[in-house]
């Protein structure tokens, strides 16, 4: 049997995408800074059934990150900031299976999935 747990956060920040009027010239609006409420879906490899990773401790974790700096939104894609957190959980968690859900206020976002590795392999840009 293959078990995860799943984690979910929500972080209040603002973005923008400084190039987002040179692909669609009606879409100028995102290049100035815009709230949204950042829904995370964190699923993660566990390798037993007695708190292997404790959700709500994982939870507090993540949320820590942003409420301390580690991790900012800045101007990032919803890909962008998964791959950010990627970059923890492999360094946190090694040689576990996890996938990353970010959408903005719950609505649109991105599916980001993980293989395992052994530390070896960084995605984005937290070390």
């Amino acid at each position: 049997m293959k078990t995860n747990i799943i984690c979910r956060l929500q972080v209040e920040g603002l973005h923008w995408w400084p190039e987002a009027s040179k692909y669609e010239p009606t879409m100028v609006y995102l290049e100035s800074p815009h709230r949204h409420m950042f829904h995370f879906r964190v699923e993660i490899d566990v390798f037993h059934n007695d708190r292997d990773i404790e959700f709500i401790l994982l939870k507090r974790e993540l949320e820590g990150l942003y409420n301390d700096g580690t991790l900012e939104l800045d101007h990032q894609s919803c890909e962008m900031m998964a791959d950010n957190l990627a970059d923890y959980i492999y360094g946190k968690y090694p040689g576990r299976n996890f996938t990353i859900i970010v959408s903005e206020d719950g609505e649109n976002g991105a599916i980001c999935t993980y293989p395992a590795n052994d530390n070896d392999v960084i995605v984005g840009a937290v070390n």
